[in-house]
């Protein structure tokens, strides 16, 4: 499911409002997944999919004290194709602004947070994967607990991101985790398509929730279509919902 249909209030329901086995994941703690002293990687195919994947997450480990670095994929800047509103240019210095207003939003140390942009072209890392793998390979180190897109996701530029993140990280020894996102919002009848066994809950405190909630409204850009010329919302009204949800699922 693409995420501009998610605007529409026919949608029928949505695996993650509906499906019985959410309530029956396990839970598991940060530091079942983070041995002590690792660095967490968190790669995000566009910005701002570093707090929609695992914005709680982030707040977790770096309040246990773990090394973070971010790698963004692309600048974003092909999220809304054809509108004089936000165009390519304006977003490409926007969108990075809004990344490092949503980063303080979540609390994170910014001097010891560690980003980097890789630049590429949006909707089209399909085609870029083996530059990509390339790219994120650089960075990884072993040891490393890596952290992104799921690979079944449903939209083209998550998975190709994902699979470049886990063939990077089995290339240098580290671990990795995918984190679904557009596909808690298929229909409900998908649901046998989600990897349950494979899915643990980590669970977010009231504060935690609230300073993702408020980060994700750093993306003025996203939170905003271009009604004349048909562009949804990136980040519609149901996905914020689901985003206050007390609890974030990773795949291990």
């Amino acid at each position: 499911m693409k995420p501009s249909s998610l605007g529409d209030s026919s949608l029928p329901a949505q695996i993650w409002n509906s499906a019985a086995q959410i309530d029956r994941i396990p839970v598991i703690n940060t530091r079942s997944l983070m041995p002590d002293g690792a660095r967490a990687v968190v790669i995000a195919p566009h910005p701002g999919d570093e707090v929609v994947t695992c914005g709680g997450l982030l707040q977790l480990l770096s309040g246990l004290g773990h090394p973070l670095l971010l790698l963004s994929i692309t600048d974003g800047s092909a999220s809304h194709p054809g509108s004089r509103q936000w165009s390519e240019k304006r977003l490409s210095v926007f969108r990075p602004q809004e990344s490092v207003e949503a980063l303080r939003r979540l609390g994170l140390p910014m001097h010891s947070l560690k980003w980097v942009r890789g630049g590429f072209t949006d909707a089209a890392l399909s085609e870029e994967q083996t530059q990509v793998t390339e790219f994120i390979s650089r960075y990884l180190r072993p040891g490393d607990v890596v952290f992104s897109t799921w690979r079944g996701d449903g939209i083209d530029d998550h998975e190709a991101v994902g699979r470049a993140s886990a063939e990077a990280a089995e290339r240098v020894g580290a671990t990795f985790h995918d984190v679904p996102v557009w596909a808690w919002h298929w229909p409900e009848r998908e649901q046998v398509l989600i990897p349950w066994d494979r899915a643990r809950k980590l669970r977010l405190d009231t504060w935690t929730v609230a300073r993702k909630s408020h980060a994700t409204h750093a993306y003025a850009s996203q939170l905003n279509g271009d009604p004349a010329i048909g562009i949804a919302p990136m980040l519609p009204r149901v996905l914020l919902e689901r985003m206050r949800l007390p609890y974030e699922i990773v795949f291990v």
